[in-house]
C-alpha cells in the first residue's frame, strides 16, 4: 500500500489548520506557502474534506477554512481514508470486500489481514492533536 500525495497532502493540509487554530480563518494561500503544495491542489482537497464536514469554510476577502472539530476528534485514519478511500493491502481483506471465491482455502490472506489490522490499529489510534504535539516537540528541538 502507498498512500498518495492527495492522502499525504490532506493530512498536512488538516495539520496546519490545527497549528494555526488562532480563531480566524485560515486562507489556502498561507497553508501552500507553508507546505509549499500548489494552490490548485489543496483547493482539490480541501473540497473533499469539505464536503465530508472535516472542515468549515468563510467566503470572502478575509475567508478561509476551520477545522469542524477539535483536532483529539480526528484520526489520522479518517483523514486518509476520505482522501485514498479503503487502505487494506489487498481487496480480499478491506471494507470494500467483493469476496473472494479462493479465501476459505488461502493461506496467504491472514498475511493480508494481519499487515491490514497492523496498518488500522496505527492510523485509528493517532490523532490530529498527537501530530500538533509531535511537531511541536520538533519545534522545540530545532531551536538554534
Amino acid at each position: 500500500m502507498k498512500i498518495s500525495t492527495k492522502g499525504r497532502y490532506a493530512l498536512q493540509l488538516m495539520l496546519d489548520l490545527a497549528v494555526y487554530n488562532t480563531g480566524e480563518p485560515v486562507s489556502i494561500k498561507d497553508i501552500s506557502k507553508r507546505q509549499g503544495i500548489s494552490e490548485k491542489y489543496l483547493e482539490q482537497i480541501i473540497s473533499i474534506l469539505n464536503k465530508a464536514g472535516y472542515v468549515r469554510s468563510i467566503r470572502g476577502p478575509q475567508g478561509g477554512y476551520f477545522l469542524s472539530k477539535k483536532p483529539e476528534e480526528y484520526t489520522v485514519g479518517m483523514i486518509l481514508r476520505q482522501t485514498e478511500g479503503d487502505l487494506a493491502p489487498v481487496s480480499c481483506v478491506g471494507t470494500e470486500n467483493p469476496g473472494c471465491e479462493r479465501q476459505e482455502e488461502c493461506v496467504t490472506v491472514k498475511i493480508w489481514q494481519q499487515i491490514n489490522d497492523a496498518v488500522n490499529g496505527v492510523i485509528d489510534n493517532i490523532t490530529l492533536a498527537n501530530l500538533v504535539e509531535w511537531q511541536a516537540e520538533k519545534a522545540n528541538n530545532y531551536v538554534i
